[in-house]
Order: structure tokens, then C-alpha cells, then sequence
């Protein structure tokens, strides 16, 4: 039997254990744990709406009336008239001819990249891909090429060189550690002259980037039947799910052939009716990227002069990078101290000697809230640097 004992004193000694803090109260920039209100700047709940009252009585109402259960898979009997309309409404949002909704955003590129390629057929990833697409990846047995982190050049002598038929290309279009931005033009340029297909996942944009939060492909006004676009429900949009948009064909294909669609159980329609108020907020609500840009802006002024990196992101997502594992976990646990939630991210989520503080802030924070933070890094640099 193996010696499990062992290897959690191991995670221990490299300063990888993880724990759980239970959280007591609704999602939002201020979170109740063990009885105590602490400031949280580690959430992905990028708009504030995870708490929006519209979003919760849209839930309440789709619950009255459809019930708490998918019962089913889509293809037998789960697919419910909100999951449709949610559906065409996040087609529509995003500018694609048709969408397919998924329960999660790892289970949507499980399913998605197998589906779309296999045995004999060739994958580009970037090297800072999420691990839900690395899964996918692999689950799809097709020979991947992994370039350098946003190297276009590297990415063209890999496609220039493939005498595979079928090539996609799987890139993050926000990357979720170090909050950078694929360069959407560049790799749909590298797939048209390669003739590839083009995988973006833009988990951290949907919502945030483009016109009226319409995403990445908004943000760089981008367009092509070569792109597959997935967005994830559970981060800025403050619910729960995942989509695929593209060309009606493909994404008919993926309903035929993706298993992680296949063969579960259907999202809870009241999530789906949750889903259709929230696109709606995201849309008309401008104040909140608004907000959001006002408080980068702040935090990046008062981050200048730290001893520790801080990567160049226009994102809510705001690393600080400390490098070693038990640094960043002491300096995880002493804002913790002083009432302020950020999280320690280390290996295998980042580069071994990459640990970091994830910073990340949400239209729900206030001036002073990120003043509070600014103070406490400077307050402990001279301590912990």
C-alpha cells in the first residue's frame, strides 16, 4: 500500500499543502470565516455580482419553476427551455453563430479538445495554459507542441513544420496566474496561414474585456469561422457553467461528440435562468468595468517601491510575485492576520520559484479597501522581504 503519510509530509516540507477555510457568508469583497469579516482580494467574482439580488431572485424564480434538479442529461430529458435560451442569448452576447452550455469550464475543455482532435492530429499550446486545457490536451492523444509562453514566432516554426491534416491551437486568452493577454490577432493570423483552428478560453475576460463585457475577441474585434470561443459562468458572470460559441456545424459536432456533454447530468435550470439576468447586468451595467479599472489603476500605483515583482496585467488579476513557497505562505498568513484574504499560489499552479500572492480585486471593492491592502504590504516588506 502506499505510503500516503509520507507523501503529505513531503507536500509539507516543499511548502505545497493546501487547506480549506470555510466561509460563512455570500460571496462578495468582504467574507465571514470561523465568525470573523476579513477583506478578500482572492476572488474571481470580478463584477460583484455573485451576491446581485436580481441574479438571486432570477434563481429563486427559476427553482419555483422548474425545480433544483437537471434530472438528466441534455440529449435525454435535462435540457430545459432555460438552458435554449441561455444558449442563444450567450451566442448572441458574444457574436457567434451558436453556443453549447456546460456545467463547468474544465469539464467544457475535456470535452471540447477531444472531440475536435485526436491520434495523428496536432495541438499548439501555449506554455501558461490552464490545467484544464493541459487535460484536454492530453485525453485527446493527438502529438502536441508546446510553445513559449506568448511566442509567436516559436508558435509559426512549430505550424510551419506540422504535416498534420488537422492542427488546433489552444491558448488561454487571459491567463489566470499572471493576468497577461494573448495576442488574438497574432495567433488567428498563425491560423489562417497554417490553416488551423483556434481554441481561445477566455475564463478571466468574459465579462470583463470588449464592449459591454463581450470578451476577448470584443476586446481585439476579432472575428473568424476558425474560432472556438469558451467563456466561464462562474467567475465575472457570478453564477456557475461554462459555454463554447463558434459555427453552428462545429458546435453541433461537440453536442454529438463532446463525453463531458454527453454523459452528465444537465446543469440545474435555475442556474440557467441566473445565467440569462446576469448576461444582462453584464451588458448594461458599464459602471462596473468601470470601477474595476479605476481599481487596478490604484492598486499598481501602490504596489510601486515593494521589494516583490509585480507582473504588468491590466486584469483584475494582480500577481506578486515572492518565489519562494513558505515566503509567500508567511506573507499569505500575516495579511490574514491583519484581516485581508490573499492567497499564496505555488507550484504546480505556477513555475517552481514563481510562488506568488494572487491579487485579485472586484468592482464589489472600494478605494478604501485597496488602501487597506497597499498599506499592509508596505507595512510587512521590510518584515518579509
Amino acid at each position: 500500500m502506499m505510503d500516503f503519510d509520507a507523501r503529505l509530509a513531503e507536500l509539507q516540507r516543499d511548502g505545497l499543502i493546501r487547506r480549506r477555510r470555510i466561509v460563512e457568508s455570500p460571496q462578495g469583497a468582504s467574507l465571514a470565516v470561523d465568525g470573523k469579516p476579513y477583506l478578500a482580494f482572492c476572488s474571481n467574482d470580478y463584477l460583484g455580482l455573485a451576491n446581485n439580488s436580481l441574479i438571486i431572485a432570477a434563481a429563486q424564480q427559476g427553482a419555483a419553476t422548474y425545480g433544483v434538479g437537471g434530472s438528466a442529461s441534455h440529449l435525454i430529458c435535462g435540457h430545459n427551455k432555460p438552458h435554449e435560451m441561455l444558449e442563444e442569448a450567450l451566442a448572441t452576447f458574444v457574436g457567434l453563430p451558436r453556443a453549447l452550455y456546460f456545467s463547468t469550464g474544465y469539464m467544457a475543455a475535456l470535452g471540447i479538445i477531444p472531440a475536435l482532435v485526436g491520434p495523428g492530429d496536432a495541438i499548439f499550446s501555449d506554455a501558461l495554459n490552464h490545467a484544464c486545457l493541459i487535460d484536454g490536451i492530453r485525453l485527446s492523444k493527438a502529438n502536441v507542441h508546446c510553445y513559449e509562453h506568448l511566442d509567436m514566432s516559436a508558435l509559426e516554426n512549430a505550424l510551419s513544420s506540422c504535416d498534420s491534416a488537422n492542427k488546433l491551437v489552444v491558448s488561454d486568452a487571459v491567463f489566470s496566474m499572471d493576468g497577461d493577454i494573448a495576442p488574438i490577432p497574432a495567433l488567428l493570423a498563425l491560423c489562417e496561414r497554417y490553416d488551423a483552428l483556434l481554441l481561445v478560453d477566455d475564463a478571466h475576460g468574459f465579462g470583463v474585456l470588449g464592449k459591454e463585457g463581450r470578451g476577448s475577441l470584443s476586446h481585439f474585434e476579432v472575428k473568424s469561422p476558425r474560432i472556438l470561443y469558451m467563456g466561464t459562468l462562474g467567475k465575472a458572470s457570478g453564477v456557475f457553467g461554462a459555454f463554447v460559441a463558434g459555427e453552428a456545424n462545429i458546435i453541433e459536432w461537440l453536442m454529438q461528440r463532446a463525453r463531458t456533454y454527453i454523459f452528465t447530468t444537465a446543469a440545474p435550470p435555475m442556474l440557467a435562468t441566473a445565467l440569462i439576468q446576469s448576461l444582462a447586468l453584464i451588458e448594461k451595467e458599464d459602471w462596473r468595468r468601470a470601477k474595476l479599472r479605476e481599481l487596478i489603476a490604484q492598486l499598481r500605483a501602490g504596489l510601486t517601491g515593494l521589494p516583490w515583482t509585480s507582473l504588468p496585467s491590466m486584469m483584475p488579476i494582480q500577481p506578486l510575485v515572492i518565489g519562494d513557497n513558505h515566503a509567500a505562505l508567511r506573507l499569505s498568513e500575516a495579511l490574514l492576520q491583519r484581516g485581508l484574504w490573499v492567497s499564496a499560489i505555488r507550484p504546480p499552479t505556477v513555475p517552481v520559484g514563481t510562488a506568488r500572492l494572487r491579487i485579485t480585486l472586484s468592482a464589489a471593492h472600494t478605494d478604501e479597501d485597496v488602501a487597506c491592502l497597499v498599506t499592509a504590504l508596505h507595512a510587512l516588506a521590510s518584515e518579509f522581504a
